[in-house]
């Protein structure tokens, strides 16, 4: 099981020195990953009304794949999505975008994509919120086309692509993509397109079904469940040894991954986050 960390996306905020010392120290205690979060924009909370997702216009977003470009020079990380809104952004822009971050480590990175919540989002980038399923579903597919195949002419409802390709194509052909799934649907999807995915909850029965869910899904398209991994989060609360005895109950249901996630735990610096993670390296044995 491969263990890594969740960027502090909106804790570490916009001071470059910290991003550095963060990536940089992560890579020294041994982790193998860093996964960041995704979104463009956050919504103004007095312009909309009775606003209550989880992010807004106050909270700090680095934006993933140009943040991975700075990390992949200082570091030999693997860099993972988790997740871009991939049906809010252009599908030859994420495919050439990817393939410069999957050149840049060398093969080190996994693309998590996902649907997303936030309409508002959508609106300003010019997508529709409501075919984003079936917009991801056309994707994916494509995606994977544009990393292969030096030129392609491809025709679908919502992209088309005539006699064109990727210049350079990335080091992973394809690069893998992973999903966000935290809904019957999205399990589903996850089984027929994904190389492997990061539920939305704890260990216990409903991860349980949501695997099984998955598993049938992959069968059903002619996959082997078992070709597909699982990354679970771990959030830090400040006990190594609760931390280790999770650790384990995700390696118990199957996790290929783990990663550690340092915000909302009343950490105030980049110097606390890391101190955190230098603990938890300790307790799950990385290094």
């Amino acid at each position: 099981m491969r263990i890594g960390v969740v960027f502090p996306q909106t804790e570490i905020g916009a001071d470059v020195g910290a991003v550095r010392a963060y990536g940089q120290r992560v890579e020294e205690l041994g982790f193998g990953h860093v996964l960041a979060y995704d979104h463009v924009l956050g919504a103004d909370p007095a312009v909309h009304e009775n606003w209550n997702g989880p992010y807004n216009v106050h909270t700090t977003f680095h934006e993933p794949m140009v943040l991975f470009g700075y990390l992949a020079a200082l570091t030999s990380l693997e860099l993972v999505t988790g997740i871009i809104i991939l049906p809010q952004r252009q599908t030859a822009l994420v495919a050439k975008q990817a393939a410069q971050v999957d050149i840049l480590t060398n093969g080190r990175f996994r693309l998590g994509v996902g649907l997303g919540w936030n309409h508002v989002e959508y609106e300003a980038l010019g997508e529709d919120f409501t075919t984003r399923g079936r917009r991801i579903d056309e994707q994916v597919p494509l995606l994977r086309r544009l990393w292969t195949e030096p030129s392609l002419t491809f025709t679908g409802e919502f992209d088309r692509v005539t006699g064109a390709g990727l210049a350079p194509l990335p080091v992973q052909r394809p690069i893998p993509v992973w999903f966000g799934a935290q809904s019957p649907p999205a399990y589903r999807r996850a089984g027929r397109l994904a190389d492997g995915w990061f539920p939305q909850m704890p260990p216990g029965p409903k991860l349980t079904e949501a695997k099984a869910a998955v598993d049938e899904a992959a069968t059903a398209a002619g996959r082997d469940p078992a070709t597909l991994g699982m990354e679970g989060r771990l959030s830090w609360q400040g006990d190594p040894e609760a931390l280790a005895v999770l650790a384990e109950e995700w390696r118990n249901h199957g996790a290929t991954h783990i990663s550690i996630n340092t915000m909302n735990a009343g950490l105030r610096t980049v110097d606390d986050h890391l101190a955190a993670l230098e603990t938890a390296a300790t307790a799950l044995g990385v290094g």
